[in-house]
């Protein structure tokens, strides 16, 4: 024991520097209450009777505190500095990196780098990353991990499980993942972008979204800028290991063919944090127009549905809306429309899927009506029995028709009526072999008294 708490002075489990491990791993630089938060959601609604909210957050974040403290002294962590707000932060060594990829099942190229500036100048940008990540998860606490606590915190753990789910699970993420319009994945070239979030989440309806933060610092026509490279990105095509080109992010990433007319470039949400000076409305307004070339449909009249056929679908919320709301909730702008939406409606096209939906019906329809028509016309040339005049069935036609009309016996009649006429036949046959047995029976008797008679005429003349 005593070389066990020589090992993991701060007294942490295995499960707690697996939480550390993971959410560094994916988010590669987090305080300790984001990697409680996200972990284990239960200890936001502990310690509630503590004096103040310092005191309470210090109480729920210590067990993963220690946890880091343990990792350090194990040289897979190391202090990233503080935040503006004088939280310290914690990001991973190499080795720690290689150890979080091992517990997330993820290949080094999975990995992603390491933010900018991850321990300078508080580290804004990364810690908008993460609560962007926090406020799509939306973690649920476990409430048999809150028994004994007061009604008031067990109430409040029971309306978040009650709030409307987050999408996917922490595995679901990954931040500052490469995107080469050159070179390869493990090493980009000059010009490629990096997006902040990847998330792949197919099982909750989003199979990929690419996230950009923005702490309403940065000019819009930097922003501009980063969709060109995103663009090239889209458009560049590589060979798979089917040998087939595709477009190069689907030779890493999953998601839904299209239809042969349409090929939707995956989604990019925006997510805008009120930190800096420029206002995050004023911010969504001009990326909007400066993007126009890269998301604008084009209107389809006959179907009535804007085609986006080689665009990026490019929605815009701000962190507020997201936590407010989460993605469940109408907190989503996508450029080009007028009002806000759920997540899956502003990356999706509900007018498209709903002509989609038209034509698959039409086509069932036309099918449905093809298939009578030609059942009518086969009804049309079934046989029919020239004895009791009853349709064919379907086994007894393909029969006669496999067989030939001039080898199948009795060909113009039923099921039914074929095999009485061919008992008949078969019995007939064996009265006409009877009766030639009895003709032949009859021609042998008399020929055998015609030859008694000669021999008796023969014996008189001998005498």
């Amino acid at each position: 024991m005593a070389g066990k708490r020589k090992a993991n002075e701060a007294g942490s489990t295995n499960d707690l520097r697996g939480d550390v491990l993971r959410v560094l791993g994916v988010l590669k630089v987090a305080t300790a209450d984001q990697i409680q938060r996200l972990s284990s959601p239960h200890l936001s609604f502990r310690h509630t009777l503590k004096d103040t909210a310092a005191l309470r957050k210090e109480a729920r974040t210590a067990s993963h505190r220690g946890a880091a403290n343990d990792l350090r002294r194990h040289g897979l962590s190391i202090d990233g500095g503080r935040t503006r707000g004088g939280e310290e932060v914690r990001l991973l060594t190499a080795a720690g990196l290689a150890a979080a990829a091992i517990d997330l099942d993820r290949i080094p190229e999975e990995m992603g780098g390491m933010p900018k500036s991850a321990g300078r100048s508080g580290a804004s940008h990364p810690m908008t990353v993460n609560e962007i990540v926090i406020a799509l998860i939306r973690p649920k606490p476990d409430l048999d991990l809150l028994a004994g606590e007061p009604l008031e915190a067990v109430a409040a753990a029971q309306a978040a499980i009650d709030a409307p789910d987050g999408i996917g699970t922490l595995t679901s993420y990954a931040t500052e993942v490469a995107l080469p319009v050159k070179g390869t994945w493990k090493n980009p070239g000059f010009g490629s972008a990096r997006a902040d979030v990847v998330l792949t989440a197919p099982d909750a309806g989003v199979p990929l979204l690419f996230i950009e933060a923005d702490n309403c610092t940065e000019d819009a026509a930097l922003i501009d800028a980063k969709f060109d490279k995103y663009a090239r990105f889209f458009n560049r095509k590589e060979k798979d290991t089917d040998g087939i080109e595709k477009p190069m992010w689907r030779t890493r990433w999953s998601a839904p063919e299209w239809e042969a007319y349409e090929r939707v470039h995956p989604p990019v949400l925006l997510v805008f944090h009120q930190v800096g000076k420029r206002s995050a409305k004023n911010q969504i307004t001009r990326v909007a127009e400066l993007t126009r070339s890269h998301w604008q449909g084009r209107w389809d009249r006959e179907d009535g549905y804007h085609s986006y056929d080689d665009r990026i679908p490019i929605v815009a919320t701000t962190l507020d809306l997201l936590r407010d709301h989460g993605p469940a909730g109408p907190a989503f702008w996508r450029f080009g429309r007028t009002r806000r939406q759920p997540l899956l409606d502003a990356i999706g096209n509900p007018r498209r899927d709903v002509a989609l939906a038209r034509r698959r019906a039409e086509a069932r329809e036309e099918q449905r009506r093809r298939e009578e028509q030609e059942a009518a016309a086969r009804e049309a040339r079934r046989p029919v029995c020239m004895d009791c005049g009853d349709k064919f069935t379907d086994g007894r036609w393909a029969a006669v028709d496999r067989r030939g009309w001039d080898q199948e016996p009795h060909p113009h009649l039923c099921e039914d009526c074929q095999s009485r006429a061919v008992e008949a036949d078969q019995q007939a046959e064996a009265d006409n072999r009877k009766r030639q047995e009895q003709e032949q029976l009859r021609q042998e008797q008399e020929a055998e008294r015609a030859a008694n008679k000669s021999r008796g005429w023969l014996s008189r003349f001998r005498t």
